[in-house]
């Protein structure tokens, strides 16, 4: 070995090639540092670029490690001086009623009184957010608490309610304070500058620090799948008032958009899948959400893979919360963002003045649902008779691990309320679809102690018509037919991959 390293290090040709790495190994190193040395000045140089009205001795707000946001501006600081005293009682109060006085006469004086003693959290403080917090601040909202971990970018710009160049950098929530305490200095702020999550949920929604109020409404500002079902949980569960807007993204006929129960929004992705999470977490109706009916088609906007060739462009993000990282851009008209974050702050204010509206009622199928539940009961009760010879004792008390909202679930989310055989939409039920190989019955404790359940899933029913389902039931779960002799390929497959759609969903119950 080592007379192999000798005779490598005295070959000319190994010792040029070895310099020839080295080499390229420095370069390297040199031009990623030195990418990262411009991006910074291209930060440094934009910040540079924004007009100030400050003396050159005030000292730069350090908001990150890109350099933060702009410096305050004599405005700005004048802005904050007065909002100290408006939140410190030194304010007429005729002034606060005199800018306030079209929403008095509108809400009546009583009304507004209501809206001014309010406590409101609005959870996410981008296009929409930010709109909604701007109403209701201008309303006469005075407490509003503010939760969103990320910062001003040049993108956001186009629908974002009042950030300007000299926003970008800043935290949004700092960025709404800023701005809104020039137009109503008596609003107090509460700045969460962290993501929402459901470990932080009692202290992020938290009674109001001074007075112990408990929050009056809550705004579901979120586009992030995860946290905004675990905050709308969260709500639901602690009997909290809360509203949540649904994708304002691909959308363009401000018509379109409504406020009506979580369980009749069906027409953009992220009221789909925040609906199906809430379902098979027991909440089928009974939230406020803003939505747009309008359907794609073509010609319209929609979400697309980033091509590779827009990644090496590199310029979208030099702004970005997070350095080098990219994802992609989700086509968003300026207007739309605004139109919901407006809808659901008028509901919210409608609400607590208790100012007369209607609301849209849910579907009302509440009754089919329990329908499909006891046929699924009555089911398993066959089955597990027909497995044990036909004892009837087997059954008593039998139990299974399903509720209505998952039937809800099953047939409106999964099956789009038709048959997976037909396509039928009268008649439906909830049917297994392949016979169990061994026993469907758990058993816990003895005697009079005994509990008895069905181990069926979600993911093991089929929506059909009644009458398939019989058909279904006496070939295959109680007959000796397999799948394949009853049904068409394309049916099984299609029945298939249904399943597994279920079975994705199934592990957020």
């Amino acid at each position: 070995m080592a007379s192999f390293l000798e005779r490598a290090t005295s070959n000319s040709k190994v010792q040029l090639a070895a310099t020839a790495i080295a080499s390229g190994a420095v370069v390297a190193g040199a031009i990623l540092g030195y990418q990262g040395l411009q991006r910074k000045e291209q930060i440094h140089r934009l910040k540079d670029s924004i007009p100030s009205l400050i003396d050159d001795s005030e000292t730069l707000r350090r908001l990150n490690s890109f350099g933060g946001a702009s410096k305050a501006e004599k405005e700005d600081l004048r802005n904050e001086l007065l909002a100290r005293r408006a939140q410190a009682g030194d304010y007429d109060d005729e002034l606060i009623l005199e800018q306030l006085a079209r929403n008095r006469v509108f809400l009546t004086p009583d009304g507004l009184d209501k809206l001014r003693n309010s406590f409101v959290i609005v959870v996410g403080c981008g296009g929409v957010g930010s709109h909604c917090t701007a109403a209701l601040a201008r309303s006469g909202v005075s407490k509003i608490r503010l939760i969103d971990f990320d910062q001003v970018s040049l993108s956001s710009l186009n629908r974002h309610a009042v950030a300007t160049l000299a926003d970008v950098g800043s935290p949004k929530v700092l960025c709404l304070q800023r701005r809104l305490l020039a137009i109503t200095p008596w609003v107090h702020f509460d700045l969460r500058q962290e993501k929402f999550w459901d470990q932080a949920a009692d202290r992020l929604l938290a009674p109001w620090k001074e007075n112990g109020q408990k929050p009056d409404y809550v705004i579901d500002a979120i586009d992030n799948i995860d946290t905004k079902v675990a905050l709308l949980k969260y709500c639901h569960d602690h009997n909290l008032p809360v509203i949540a807007s649904m994708g304002a993204g691909c959308k363009s006929d401000p018509t379109r958009i409504i406020v009506g129960d979580i369980g009749t929004s069906t027409d953009d992705g992220l009221s789909r899948s925040t609906r199906r999470r809430l379902k098979l977490l027991g909440i089928a109706k009974g939230i406020p959400t803003v939505y747009s009916t309008e359907k794609t088609g073509e010609g319209k906007a929609e979400l697309l893979p980033l091509p590779e060739d827009e990644f090496e462009k590199g310029k979208v993000g030099d702004l970005g919360v997070l350095p080098d990282f990219r994802v992609r851009i989700l086509p968003v008209l300026g207007t739309m963002p605004a139109v919901f974050g407006y809808t659901a702050a008028n509901h919210v204010i409608l609400s607590i003045t208790g100012y007369p509206h209607d609301y849209m009622p849910a579907k009302g199928r509440e009754k089919m649902y329990e329908g499909l539940l006891a046929a699924v009961q009555g089911g398993e009760e066959k089955i597990l008779r027909h497995m044990t010879g036909g004892d009837p004792s087997i059954t008593l008390g039998l139990k299974v691990p399903i509720t209505t909202s998952d039937m809800a679930f099953l047939v409106e989310e999964i099956y789009k309320g038709r048959s997976a055989v037909t396509g039928l939409t009268t008649r439906l039920t909830l049917v297994r679809w392949r016979k169990p190989t061994g026993s469907t019955l758990i058993r816990i404790g003895e005697g009079s102690d005994e509990q008895k359940s069905s181990n069926v899933k979600l993911s093991d029913l089929v929506c059909m018509t009644k009458e398939e389902g019989i058909r279904h039931d006496k070939a295959v779960l109680r007959g000796d037919k397999k799948l394949e002799d009853l049904y068409e390929k394309a049916t099984l497959e299609k029945v298939e991959t249904l399943l597994r759609d279920t079975a994705k969903y199934e592990k957020y119950r």
